[in-house]
């Protein structure tokens, strides 16, 4: 099976809030009730954004603001139909796509 998609990621900090809840949960949420295909979350250990202020994972610095990665591919027109209300809901952060051939999803039947 071979199908054009795009992966949609989005960097978000970890302390980044949204209606009350981490930003990063909001969306996987979101994500979900918008029938996107399926997201995942990974915590970086070490980076910066446009701030270039360092985020690190050390052990002491209990605080930092760690940077969120959520990622999700699914068919285009789905990607796409979700940018516009998404980046109202990002305040800040980092969303692009990229066209992607998607060769397996799910298990075979």
């Amino acid at each position: 099976m071979l199908e054009k998609g795009k992966l949609l990621r989005i960097y978000v900090g970890e302390r980044e809030k949204f209606e009350n809840k981490t930003l990063y949960q909001y969306l996987v949420y979101w994500l979900r009730e918008k029938g996107i295909g399926g997201a995942t979350v990974s915590r970086g250990v070490l980076g910066y954004g446009q701030d270039k202020l360092l985020k690190s994972a050390k052990i002491l610095e209990l605080s930092s603001d760690l940077p969120m990665v959520i990622e999700t591919i699914d068919c285009s027109s789905k990607i796409e139909a979700i940018i516009p209300e998404l980046c109202k809901i990002v305040p800040k952060g980092l969303i692009f796509t990229v066209d992607v051939d998607i060769h397996k999803y799910g298990k075979e039947v």
